[in-house]
């Protein structure tokens, strides 16, 4: 990637709203610093300094520098708004955020790149320039943020999404890979690489998909459709099709289908597809069992179908997925050393 900026100083902000991680605040301070020296140490022309501050709430709610890698430097326009993720029970959202929704969009009307990471989502959804826009957080947070927003399409299968002037990252840990994509655009994919190097970062593409567990709603409030899924539950989904779903629900097929999708989300055939494919990651993590026998314990007779499905909703095989989670192959290996 070619170096653009011809400025040589430019300011990432990171907002330090109430109950932000402080270990993202910091971290990608000195992910920065890693990033600045390594440019020093690349640039053939006059190295630019990468200026990082750190903005918290006054006692008026109003927002205020608290810190300056550059404190000396004259004012200038911020070039990224970084929104690191939330460490408290409830995610950024409401009046406790003070001046911080009016504050970023100023900065966006003005040309920074806005970025969040995990619960920083809800934070950037506040202001409303996520509206109509795709965007990850974590999964966990994925259905609060979206019941709260349902202009927004939040996406929680990535760990990354990159749309030019606003980047959203996944997980507690994807500030990592949002900080490594801030380099990348402004300063390059070599100084990229050697910061991701130093750290010992992937710097390659990953997915929350690897890590997120299907968690049902069951709080919707509709009791029949709710029977249906705890039976569901107790039945592993095998060999059940919505015309007998619908029919145990006493309901008319497309009755059910609306009633099912509006409750928990996903139509029934999805549902019990993750139902099954949760059932076979915990087989893969936990047992030796080959993959065609947790294919079949799952409820799939075809282990090329059900490959094709894990693939699809986990983004990896099921072989790649025991070779990154396997419980059980590590204790083999730990007491084969005995």
């Amino acid at each position: 990637m070619t170096k653009h900026l011809t400025d040589t100083v430019v300011e990432i902000a990171i907002a330090s709203y109430p109950e932000a991680w402080r270990a993202a605040v910091h971290g990608l301070t000195d992910m920065f610093a890693v990033a600045q020296r390594y440019d020093h140490q690349q640039s053939t022309s006059a190295p630019r300094r990468l200026r990082v501050s750190h903005y918290e709430l006054d006692d008026a709610g109003s927002v205020s520098k608290v810190f300056d890698t550059h404190p000396s430097e004259r004012e200038r326009p911020l070039v990224a708004v970084v929104l690191p993720p939330a460490i408290g029970e409830e995610l950024p959202f409401g009046e406790r955020m003070g001046g911080f929704p009016q504050w970023i969009r100023g900065h966006h009307q003005a040309g920074a790149i806005i970025c969040s990471a995990c619960g920083g989502a809800s934070l950037l959804a506040q202001t409303g320039l996520l509206s109509g826009r795709s965007a990850t957080t974590h999964w966990l947070h994925g259905d609060t943020i979206a019941r709260r927003h349902p202009d927004v399409r939040i996406d929680t299968d990535k760990m990354l999404l990159d749309e030019g002037d606003i980047i959203t990252a996944g997980g507690m840990m994807a500030w990592t890979d949002l900080g490594l994509r801030l380099i990348d655009r402004l300063m390059g994919a070599s100084v990229m690489l050697a910061t991701a190097r130093f750290m010992l970062i992937d710097p390659g593409a990953r997915a929350q998909s690897f890590y997120s567990k299907f968690i049902p709603r069951l709080d919707h409030g509709d009791t029949v459709i709710l029977n249906i899924q705890h039976w569901l539950h107790g039945t592993d989904a095998k060999g059940l099709g919505v015309p007998a779903l619908a029919a145990r629900a006493g309901l008319g097929e497309r009755t059910f289908l609306r009633r099912f999708q509006k409750a928990t989300g996903i139509n029934p055939t999805d549902y019990a597809q993750r139902l099954r494919i949760a059932k076979a990651r915990d087989l893969l993590e936990q047992s030796n069992l080959a993959i065609e026998q947790i294919a079949w314990a799952s409820g799939y007779e075809d282990a090329n179908a059900f490959r094709k499905i894990f693939r699809k909703i986990v983004g990896v095989s099921p072989g790649e997925y025991r070779m990154r989670f396997s419980i059980a192959a590590t204790q083999a290996a730990d007491e084969a050393e005995f």
